[in-house]
Parts: structure tokens; sequence; C-alpha cells
């Protein structure tokens, strides 16, 4: 799926092979990296992908999966399809650092605070961390899940590394010793998708789910501080069938001043805000929902803390909504999004044709079986049969005999003795 964020005041997003940088102030050349023309994985180099399902590197589709950027805004990574890691450094100039190989498909990656270590996380659960310093250097596992790994966020001081995954679960471990297990926060009810630890805030930890909720908690403790039913606001749908879907929350996003909190939900028109209320207990307070002319793909804050929406929409493809008198607002004619569309539209294309796929969150939903009913249903039957070939008459299923070998009693039950003492 497209997504989109910002390096400093670089807007980057990323649609099926190519990250592509658009400076948003300055008549700067855009930076494009192709995935599909990049290094190919060398012969000799090892390839572990059992867990790809015997998958090899020339199987793969080229496709960006994720990409994050420094805290700094300097350094920028991502990973796509084929197993490679991209190290970039963007100023005073973009340069691809490094290209490196990872063991499987990654989910997503994250640089800590310190921007020495870049932390990949990968569908078969585990993490792996590469050096930023030594960009060549192989990557080293440092933990590992026993499921598949969805969302990864860090508290500011690099001492936890937060992890979420298809089992619901949110796990905190101590970054240097990740043997070291500080808590997990659990309370939903389907696969984590999305994870934050807002700024200004570093004990307080955001989660969204499968289930259509958001939850705030404070992940030292674990302690769950407030819940959202995101469904609740959204407007009522005609159809039965979008009724009974849960939103899936896939992006949370937060303003670089720490007081707005944006919330998206997948196909879903509309983008939660929340507030943070600091009058006494500080809390999150649900502001507004923001209805949008097309489906978001997916949103960003800038440094300015505008937001920009990736839109659904060849005609309008970039929003940018700014906050003002209490509500958010288009900002059409804002020379940077004039800027940053034109120079977006010639990939236009590129992107249309990668919105054609199903949902990427539908094949994590559980299917639960009932197959209690099924075996109460024959147990009746036999139980009926039973009674037709003993002329109507039901043995009885326990029956009590004197002492025996010093135990009180002794009791048959469904055919079994049964000795209690």
């Amino acid at each position: 799926m497209p997504a989109v964020g910002f390096c400093g005041e670089w807007f980057i997003f990323t649609c099926d092979k190519k990250l592509v940088a658009i400076h948003t102030k300055q008549a700067r050349e855009s930076f494009v990296f192709d995935c599909s023309t990049a290094e190919k994985k060398p012969n000799n180099t090892k390839d572990v992908s059992n867990g790809d399902g015997g998958a090899s590197e020339e199987t793969g589709s080229d496709k960006v999966l994720a990409f994050a950027v420094s805290p700094s805004g300097n350094l920028v990574a991502l990973t796509d399809d084929s197993k490679r890691l991209v190290l970039f450094h963007c100023e005073p100039s973009w340069q691809c650092i490094s290209i490196r190989w990872v063991v499987r498909r990654c989910t997503s990656l994250m640089f800590n605070q310190a921007e020495d270590q870049l932390l990949a996380t990968d569908k078969s659960g585990d993490v792996y961390s590469f050096s930023v310093g030594e960009p060549q250097r192989e990557g080293e596992l440092k933990m590992g899940h026993l499921s598949m790994l969805l969302a990864m966020s860090m508290s500011p001081d690099d001492k936890f590394i937060i992890t979420a995954d298809r089992d619901e679960k949110i796990r905190v471990s101590h970054l240097r010793s990740p043997y070291n297990i500080q808590s997990f926060c659990l309370g939903h009810q389907q696969f984590v998708s999305a994870l934050l630890v807002p700024p200004g805030h570093p004990h307080w930890l955001l989660s969204g789910s499968g289930d259509g909720t958001m939850k705030l908690w404070d992940y030292e403790s674990g302690r769950k501080l407030q819940s959202w039913d995101l469904k609740e606001h959204e407007e009522t749908s005609s159809s039965e069938a979008d009724k009974q879907k849960k939103p899936t929350v896939c992006r949370i996003s937060c303003s670089p001043d720490a007081r707005h909190v944006a919330v998206q939900c997948e196909r879903a028109s509309t983008v939660h805000f929340f507030t943070v209320d600091q009058d006494g207990e500080e809390k999150l307070v649900p502001h507004r929902r923001l209805s949008l002319p097309h489906c978001p793909l997916d949103m960003t804050f800038d440094p300015e803390g505008q937001l920009w929406v990736l839109m659904d929409s060849g005609d309008a493809p970039l929003q940018i909504y700014t906050h003002r008198r209490d509500s958010w607002e288009s900002d059409a004619e804002s020379p940077e999004l004039i800027r940053v569309t034109e120079a977006f539209k010639p990939h236009w294309e590129t992107l249309e044709a990668s919105l054609r796929t199903d949902s990427r969150f539908e094949h994590l939903y559980k299917v639960n079986f009932d197959n209690v009913a099924a075996y109460l249903q024959k147990k009746q039957q036999r139980l009926e049969e039973q009674l037709k070939r003993g002329g109507g008459h039901r043995r009885p299923t326990a029956t009590r005999r004197p002492e025996h070998n010093g135990c009180n009693k002794v009791i048959l039950l469904n055919g079994h003795r049964d000795i209690s003492c």
C-alpha cells in the first residue's frame, strides 16, 4: 500500500516499486529510487527463506513494503519485497549509502533515537538490528516472537522496544536485553496494526487494532488508561455488511507539538481527531471527525503541524488540512501543496495500479469455528439411539458402592471407573 511521510522539508511517498522525495519549500529536483533497477542479491549471499514458503529473491516483486525516517530527518531507510534493506542520506543531497539483505520480508522499520541502529521486524516474528555507522554490516537478531509482527515503536530514551503482533499482544521489552520483558499491554480482540509513542508524552502508548478500537496505555506498567470504539464515531452506513465490519486502524499520527492525534481507518473516508486535555489529569479527548471527499490512503503531519492526506483520487491526490479556529480546514491554495502535487502527478499511474489489490489486513482476521453445537447435537443423537436399543430405559450414569480398599466410593461414570478416596 502507498505510504507518506516527512524527512525534514522533504515530502516522501512510496508507491509500488518506487520511493519519491519532493522538496516542499524549494524548487529542487525530486529524488526517485526504483527498486526494480536496484542492485540484485549476489548469488553467494546466504538466503534463509523457509519462513517465506520457500520463496527466493527471484520471486520478489520489488514492491516497497515499509520505510522509516530518522528522528533528525537526515536518514531514510526502506525495505522491499525482494528483501533489500536500503539506507539513504538525504542532506545536503540524496545519496544511497548501502543496500543490505534481510532474512525474511519485513513488516516495519524504525530508527532508534540515537540513530546508530535501524530495527526491522519481519513476518516470522523476528526483530533484527542493523548498524547505521557500519552500513555494510549484516543484521543482528535481537528478539523473536511466536506470531507475525505488524508494528513497532520505541521509548524516547531508547530504553524499551515495543512490538505488536497478529495475536493481539503488545510486548514491551528492554532494548539492551530483549529477553527481559517489562510488560504486556493486553486488551485488543484482534491483531494490533498500529503503534505510536506520542511526542511530549514519553510514557504513553497509542495502539490501533483490527477490532476497530484505539487504546491508550501506560506501557511500562501495561495499564490501560483509555479506550475508544471508532465504529461508534462513524456515520450510519446503509449497507448491512458495512455495519458489521469493524474499521481497521491503519495509521495513528501525532502533530509535532503533541496537541493533536489523527487516526485513520482502512477504507473509511474519515479521519478521527483527538486532543490532549491538559486540565487536571492529562488524557485524550475525541475532538472531531473530518469527512474527506475520497478514501485516504495514508496521512502524515509535516514539521509545521499541517496534516497531509494522500487520497484515492486522480484529480486531487493530495490535500493539506490546517487547524484553525478549533477546526481542521482544507488549504487548497497552499504553495507547498501545489508544488508537491505537480511533481507527484507523473507517478499517479503507478500509484493507481498499486491500489488494485485487496485489503492488506483481510487475511489477518482470525476465523472462529464453533464445533460445540455440532458436538452436542451428535451426543444427543447417540443418547437417543442408546435409549431405543435399551427399551426406553436409560442406564444410570453413576452408581454408589460400599467402601472399597479404604476408599469411600466407586463411581462408574460413562463406562469409566473413578475411585475417590
